[in-house]
């Protein structure tokens, strides 16, 4: 089972909430909080894009590069 979607080069997460009977996430990488819920799967899903996409045109009106998710690769080099 994986717990995390991905759209337009951003990864979700998916978590649910017994005590409200909702799924819920938030955009991981990035320091901008993007969140997004649903009832079942296919509305988490929904709602995950247009929040992406919601997050994309606010930067794009604001003049403002939008944040890449960070890709989880560190590299250092050492000397022998």
């Amino acid at each position: 089972m994986n717990n995390t979607v991905e759209y337009k080069g951003y990864v979700g997460s998916i978590e649910f909430s017994e005590e409200d009977a909702l799924f819920f996430g938030k955009v991981m990488g990035i320091r901008s909080l993007i969140s997004y819920v649903g009832e079942n799967a296919a509305d988490l899903i929904s709602d995950f894009h247009s929040a992406v996409d919601d997050y994309l045109a606010v930067c794009e009106a604001q003049g403002r590069e939008p944040e890449k998710a960070y890709k989880g690769s560190f590299n250092v080099r050492i000397s022998p």
